[in-house]
Order: C-alpha cells, then sequence, then structure tokens
C-alpha cells in the first residue's frame, strides 16, 4: 500500500482505539475540562504538523532504507535545542559541536561522492525539521489541553489529511489492508496508540530538549530493526557517518557536572 493510505489507517485507528479508552474505561475529571479555543488551534496545529512529518517520513522510506532513514530522522535531538533560541531557551556550546559532528555524519551517510544526495533521503531530512517542530510543540500544549486528549486530537487529524490525501495521491483499497494487517496493527497499538501517546504524557513534565535525546534512540532501533527484519546493511561509509550522528546527538545533549560544596 501507499505510505499515506498506511498513515491514515494507523492513524485513524490508533486515535479511535485511545479515544474509546479514555471515555469508557478512565473515569478522570480533568479529562472533562474545556479548553480554550487558542489551545484548540494549538492543538490542531499540532495535528497538522505531525501530518506533515509522518507523511515526509513515510514516503521517503519508500526510497531509502530504515537504518538511514532512523539516524536522519533523528537530526532533530540537535534541531530541537536549536530551534529553542527562538523561543529564548538557553543552549550550549555542545549543542553546537553536536550540530557540526551530526551534519558530518549525515554528509558520510546519505551525500554520494559526486556530492548529490537522493531525493528519499532529501525528504527525510525535511521530515526532521518538522519533528524537531513537533517536539516543541508537544511540551507546549500538552499542559494546556492534557496529554491524551492532545493525543486523540493530533492523531484523528493526522488519520483524516492521510485519508483525504491517500484518495487524492494513491489508490487504497480493502484488500492492501486486509493483506498488510500485521505492520498496521503494530503501527497503529504500539507506535500510534502506546509510544506516541507515552511521548506527549511524558512531555507534560520531560523538557524538550531531554525528550528529544531520548527519542534519538530510534536511530539505533532503526539500523537493528533494519538488519534483523529487512535484511539491511551500511557499508564503512554509512557506519561511519551514523556514528558521527549518534556522537553529536549525544555531545549535544552533555551537561556540566554540577559540585555541592562541602559543609565540613
Amino acid at each position: 500500500m501507499g505510505p499515506l493510505t498506511f498513515n491514515a489507517v494507523r492513524f485513524l485507528l490508533g486515535g479511535l482505539t485511545l479515544f474509546v479508552f479514555t471515555t469508557f474505561f478512565l473515569k478522570n475529571p480533568a479529562n472533562q475540562q474545556k479548553i480554550a479555543s487558542k489551545d484548540w488551534a494549538g492543538a490542531v496545529i499540532t495535528g497538522l504538523v505531525l501530518f506533515a512529518g509522518a507523511t515526509l517520513q513515510q514516503v521517503g522510506l519508500v526510497g531509502t532504507t530504515a537504518g538511514k532513514a532512523g539516524f536522519i530522522t533523528g537530526l532533530y535531538v540537535v534541531l530541537v535545542p536549536i530551534l529553542g533560541l527562538f523561543l529564548r531557551q538557553n543552549t550550549s556550546i555542545n549543542n553546537w559541536l553536536g550540530a557540526l559532528l551530526a551534519v558530518g555524519g549525515l554528509f558520510l551517510l546519505s551525500i554520494r561522492e559526486d556530492f548529490s544526495i537522493a531525493a528519499a533521503d532529501l525528504i527525510v531530512l525535511i521530515g526532521a525539521f518538522v519533528w524537531a517542530v513537533h517536539v516543541h510543540l508537544i511540551g507546549f500544549y500538552t499542559k494546556r489541553v492534557g496529554p491524551l486528549r492532545l493525543s486523540i486530537i493530533q492523531f484523528l487529524i493526522c488519520g483524516a489529511l492521510s485519508l483525504l490525501t491517500a484518495f487524492i495521491f494513491e489508490t487504497p483499497t480493502s484488500n492492501q489492508v486486509l493483506d498488510g494487517w500485521l505492520p498496521l496493527a503494530y503501527g497503529a497499538f504500539l507506535s500510534v496508540g502506546l509510544a506516541y501517546t507515552l511521548q506527549v504524557v511524558a512531555q507534560k513534565k520531560a523538557e524538550p530538549s531531554h525528550a528529544a535525546i531520548i527519542l534519538s534512540l530510534e536511530s539505533m532501533f532503526a539500523a537493528v530493526g533494519g538488519w534483523l527484519i529487512l535484511g539491511e546493511t551500511l557499508g564503512p561509509r554509512g557506519l561511519l557517518g551514523a556514528g558521527l550522528m549518534l556522537a553529536g546527538m549525544i555531545i549535544s545533549q552533555l551537561r556540566k557536572p554540577k559540585f555541592q560544596e562541602s559543609t565540613i
């Protein structure tokens, strides 16, 4: 099936499942509080950004490997604190050093010897910027809308837009859905229903930059999963690039140790 069809089914199914669960199984008065109109607008924007990021990632995956896509997408761990500068958030020299390492790794991983970049890799790279914006939006609006309600809203918006564009650019059929029921079930219940929701719940208290470094482990799991499940491999140049990107992600989040003064 096409990437838009895949996203439509998994986000709609994940969003509807989470809606049923919170409506009938969670008796939390906080879920019944009204949402301010400006926060409704923010939740809708978050859903639109999720749609853009998920679409770019899935479309890019058609022409690149899961491992490469995971590492390129993981660049948002560097982009999140850089975007934070525009939100008057503090950054450090580690962020810039990490950015340089990550860019060098991206060059080795995706830029060919003739200094060209595959269209699929470029699409995933653009998606990394979108995911960085998404992390900031989640950190901001989950405190105002509530993690579960924000999750439901963004999932359903992303699913509905994916379905609309799938009928425009693809030819969805019921056979495609039936043939792909296993990856769709995983994408709906574990990826969307569980993983995305846990991200929103956690970011109610976690700083965006801290959440980003944890989410960057997607790179490692994408590479390992691509090797175990899809038989994908990276050559020496790709491995060096992936290593530089991973080092950049980690260095960008290092903090100076805090020493307590002795009371003796």
